[in-house]
């Protein structure tokens, strides 16, 4: 497979037809649909299945979507740095971010910073909230975007950059799957899949502070690091999770979010850009003002 593959791939499974999928990649339908059945043979398995109406993602095309996704950002990063290498562009700007950024956020982001100031190279580092605030006080990079709220303290001026609210992903196959919110306290006896504390001390805090004010104390039977896998063992069955909402734009159809009808949290949650206070370096304020306008715009 190569890239233009994987492109097709994603662009295929977002519009799940392929005229509209052709027109988007500016291509005839005849090469995308040769290109495709290439690409599953290469795989050597199926990753659509073909209907009157256009196309839906099988199991294994919902298993390799996220993983193409992160393909094509990584690409495009290698792109722009071999590419300000050849123009003999300067300066580098460091910057930790968290998986679920990848999501709506860092494509935003990115190309603004990028068309703003061609000449800083961005080195990208994905790790938790707790890692990114731990090497930015450590000077290991130079800004991070992370989960908020923070619960501790630390030598860091935050900006929110997008507000989110945590939803509650439950099996296709529950009971609670054909409902469009729940009170979360209607879960209180379902197994839960949480950040451990260790990693993600401020979600899995905020979280189990939700639950203890709809009045019960989770049983957490799983624990995962990364969203991306809670929503994988939600959908295995095995158990319930909260997670924030803009997970629900890039799933299958085998989970449910639900919205919580109650309580409803009284802070918000979502990604903030953390430097360090009085930071003075002018590639991280500029970062900073780039992130600070795209907010502004919406």
């Amino acid at each position: 497979m190569d890239l233009r593959q994987l492109q097709q791939f994603v662009v295929l499974a977002e519009t799940g037809n392929f005229h509209r999928a052709a027109e988007r990649l500016h291509m005839a339908q005849p090469p995308l649909s040769i290109s495709i059945r290439k690409l599953e043979a290469d795989l050597g398995t199926p990753l659509f299945v073909r209907t009157t109406r256009g196309v839906r993602l099988t199991q294994a095309g919902e298993a390799a979507l996220a993983d193409a996704r992160r393909a094509l950002f990584h690409a495009d990063q290698a792109r722009a740095a071999a590419l300000s290498a050849a123009h003999g562009e300067r300066g580098a700007l460091r910057v930790g971010f968290i998986g679920s950024a990848t999501y709506a956020l860092l494509p935003r982001l990115i190309p603004a910073f990028r068309a703003a100031h061609p000449g800083i190279e961005l080195i990208l580092h994905e790790s938790t909230s707790a890692s990114i605030l731990d090497r930015l006080e450590r000077g290991q990079v130079d800004a991070g975007l992370v989960r908020f709220p923070i619960l501790s303290a630390g030598p860091f001026t935050l900006t929110p950059l997008e507000e989110d609210t945590f939803v509650a992903a439950v099996p296709a196959d529950s009971r609670f799957a054909a409902q469009e919110s729940i009170a979360l306290k209607a879960l209180a006896d379902e197994p839960f899949i949480m950040h451990p504390s260790a990693e993600v001390p401020n979600q899995q805090a905020v979280a189990m502070l939700l639950c203890q004010q709809a009045g019960f104390v989770p049983r957490v039977t799983q624990e995962a690091v990364q969203v991306q896998t809670m929503v994988s063992l939600v959908e295995s069955g095995l158990g319930v999770a909260l997670v924030p909402g803009v997970t629900a734009r890039y799933t299958n159809r085998r989970v449910r979010f639900l919205r919580l009808s109650s309580p409803r949290p009284a802070a918000r949650i979502g990604i903030a850009l953390a430097t360090r206070e009085g930071a003075d370096d002018r590639h991280v304020q500029h970062f900073t003002t780039v992130a600070r306008g795209m907010m502004q715009d919406g």
